[in-house]
């Protein structure tokens, strides 16, 4: 199970977006995410008349490794660290490390 998904609001902790939030757009790898309006890069795209896309310079998101985000806790207003759980129901949950919250409704 991850610990960080397609969907989860995540805070960066590292680097050049450091402080921005956004939700994960995409995993594309066990490390790697794809997160909305953060690590923006701008690309120089050649015309491609197949797909009927004009070049330019475009600005898109940049992948970013897993160690310089955080899952973002709306309790505390921060990032934190996630740990699992078994529900007595027998379901295993994400769940907020400082307070034990539980991520997965």
């Amino acid at each position: 199970m991850q610990r960080i998904r397609k969907g989860d609001e995540v805070i960066v902790i590292a680097g050049r977006s450091k402080g921005q939030r956004g939700h994960v757009l995409k995993v594309l790898s066990e490390d790697r995410y794809l997160v909305e309006n953060v690590n923006m890069v701008k690309r120089h795209m050649k015309p491609d008349p197949q797909r009927q896309q004009p070049g330019g310079i475009v600005e898109r998101e940049a992948p970013i490794h897993a160690s310089n985000v955080m899952l973002y806790n709306p309790a505390t207003d921060r990032g934190d660290r996630v740990g699992f759980k078994m529900l007595e129901d027998g379901r295993k949950v994400r769940v907020f490390r400082s307070t034990g919250e539980v991520v997965d409704i």
